[in-house]
C-alpha cells in the first residue's frame, strides 16, 4: 500500500494551482523568495525585489501568495518537501526497516548541514525576538510538518508489527535529536560539518531506536 503522505497534511499558501504557466510562475517565486530568504533573512526581503528576480509582477506575487508570510511559509514548505520521498509509506520496494531510518537519518543529517540552512535558522532565531509570528510560522511550516510525517510514517510501522511505540511525537523527537547530536550546536557556532562522523551518530541512532521500540 502506497500512501504520500502529503496529501495527509495541510495544504500549501497561496490557494490552488491554475494553468502550467500558473505553476511555473509561483516556482520561480519560490525560488527567487527562497535565495533571498536564505541571504538576507525575512525582514530584508521585499516583495517588489522576489517579483523582480521572479521575473513577474507584484500583483502576481500576491495573488498567488496572500502576503510576504504566505510567501515565506510556502518557501520553507518547498525547503521540506525535498525530503518527501523519505516520508512515503511505500515500504514494501524500499528495504527493510534498519535501512529506511537510516536512509532517514542520513537525508535528514545532510538537509539540516547545509551552510545555507544553519544561516538561515539563525537569521529566523533573531527575526523572531522581534516578530514572534515569524518563529510560530517556520515551526509550523518546517519542523513540525516534518515531525508529522514522521509520526505518520512510525504509526505504519506500528501497525505493520515491527515497532512498538506509545508515544509517536516523542519516539519522533528521540530519533531526530539522536541523528542531529551535539553537531547541529556545534556547526551553529562554526564547526565544520564531518560527513563521516555524521554516519557513525545516525548508525548509533538507529540502533538504539531499534532496542528501545522494535
Amino acid at each position: 500500500m502506497s500512501i504520500d503522505i502529503e496529501k495527509k497534511l495541510t495544504p500549501k499558501a497561496g490557494g490552488k494551482l491554475g494553468r502550467p504557466a500558473d505553476e511555473e510562475k509561483r516556482l520561480a517565486i519560490v525560488h527567487a523568495a527562497s535565495g533571498m530568504f536564505f541571504d538576507v533573512g525575512f525582514a530584508a526581503t521585499a516583495i517588489e525585489q522576489v517579483a523582480a528576480k521572479a521575473g513577474v509582477s507584484k500583483v502576481t506575487v500576491y495573488n498567488h501568495f496572500g502576503d510576504k508570510r504566505g510567501l515565506f511559509v510556502a518557501t520553507v514548505e518547498h525547503q521540506c518537501e525535498q525530503m518527501r520521498d523519505h516520508f512515503t509509506l511505500d515500504m514494501e520496494s524500499e528495504g527493510n526497516l534498519r535501512e529506511r531510518l537510516l536512509a532517514l537519518g542520513i537525508a535528514m543529517t545532510n538537509f539540516l548541514a547545509r551552510p545555507e540552512m544553519t544561516r538561515f535558522e539563525l537569521r529566523i532565531a533573531a527575526e523572531t525576538e522581534h516578530e514572534p509570528e515569524v518563529g510560530r510560522s517556520f515551526l509550523d511550516a518546517g519542523p513540525r510538518r516534518m515531525r508529522m510525517q514522521f509520526c505518520l510514517m512510525l504509526q505504519h510501522e506500528v501497525d505493520q508489527g515491527r515497532l512498538q511505540i506509545d508515544d509517536l511525537p516523542l519516539a519522533a523527537e528521540q530519533f531526530v535529536s539522536m541523528c542531529k547530536g551535539f553537531a547541529d550546536l556545534e556547526r551553529r557556532f562554526g564547526a565544520a560539518n564531518d560527513p563521516e562522523r555524521n554516519r557513525e551518530r545516525i548508525e548509533g541512532a538507529v540502533n538504539v531506536f531499534l532496542k528501545a521500540y522494535g
